[in-house]
């Protein structure tokens, strides 16, 4: 019996060197470090103007859509009272093509009036003359003279009749047309510095922190100088970049958990997002001699699966990772 309590013994002995040996001998995991990334944003104007006044300042939280500036542009505003003027002036050109004074068409109404007089005169006159001809009481020169002061009297009031329709109609077709287009055309002209007017106020494009602020009172700026920078402190992501051999099969959807020094060694649980190789710049050359090939590195993103109010872009993030095996 002591016999076999020995060996037991001994065999266990053997097992416990056995297990101190395999974790002494055994690689410690690699430990890889990225670090937290978030959306970064530079605001500039479209328009250039004058700083008149600032809503935002660095270590400011904005919402997305606040005025955080507002510009001061001279000569936007004389441009836009031009346009508005420049559209008046078509309108009421406009209205003028289409539309004819009362009195122009009384007028013409009363030259017809007139013209259809002349010519019942010189029909009665030719008549008379028709008469007396046949009897012989007229001469023939002065038949000829009455009918061509009727037909002069006839060509007169289809004149007359023409300037009436001319009156009633207005301007042709192609003069409305361009007189319509004349009007849109400034209408755009008017659009369009309404829209540079409005570009003159700031806007955040989304909701986050100021981190950069260029802009002074009073100073100008040129369209597309920058003004501020935001980053989107709600919604920050882990980046890392493993040589591709450290992939192990990885995929998009993957869960890990990272370490954060500077918020107390937190444990934060991410999942993968986006897996992109690098450029040429990130290979890992290999020694030719040893027979190894050259590695591409790749950009592993991952997104926390929980919010987690405090990370800022910079911090660094810790992952112990599984070692490539040879």
């Amino acid at each position: 019996m002591l016999r076999l309590v020995r060996a037991l013994f001994g065999l266990a002995v053997l097992v416990g060197l056995g297990v101190l040996l395999w974790f002494a001998t055994r690689p410690p995991p690699l430990i890889v470090q990225g670090e937290v990334s978030a959306n970064r944003v530079d605001i500039s104007p479209r328009v250039s103007g004058r700083i008149a006044k600032l809503n935002a300042d660095v270590g400011d939280n904005v919402e997305s859509g606040s005025i955080i500036a507002e510009l001061e542009s001279p000569q936007l505003v004389a441009g836009l009272q031009m346009a508005k003027a420049a559209l008046a002036v078509a309108e009421a050109d406009l209205v003028r093509v289409n539309s004819t004074r009362p009195e122009t068409i009384a007028a013409r109404k009363a030259e017809l009036a007139a013209a259809t007089a002349d010519v019942t005169l010189y029909q009665e006159d030719f008549d008379r003359q028709a008469k007396l001809i046949a009897t012989g009481a007229s001469s023939q020169s002065r038949v000829d003279e009455t009918t061509r002061n009727l037909e002069a009297a006839i060509r007169k009031r289809e004149s007359a009749e023409a300037n009436l329709a001319l009156a009633i109609a207005g301007a042709s077709k192609e003069e409305k047309a361009l007189a319509a287009t004349q009007v849109e055309r400034t209408r755009s002209s008017l659009n369009q510095q309404q829209v540079d007017i409005a570009e003159l106020t700031i806007r955040a494009p989304i909701s986050g922190q100021v981190t950069t602020r260029v802009a002074e009172l009073g100073e100008n700026f040129s369209a597309g100088a920058p003004l501020f920078s935001l980053i989107d402190l709600q919604n920050p992501w882990f980046t890392f970049n493993l040589r591709e051999d450290l992939l192990k099969g990885l995929k998009i959807g993957d869960s890990f958990d990272v370490t954060v020094p500077a918020m107390n060694n937190a444990r934060i649980p991410v999942k993968v997002t986006t897996i992109n190789a690098q450029g040429q710049y990130a290979t890992w050359r290999a020694t030719r001699a040893t027979g190894d090939f050259d590695l591409r590195t790749f950009e592993v993103r991952a997104n926390p699966v929980n919010p987690m109010p405090g990370l800022r872009p910079g911090m660094s993030a810790i992952a112990s990772w599984p070692r490539a095996e040879h």
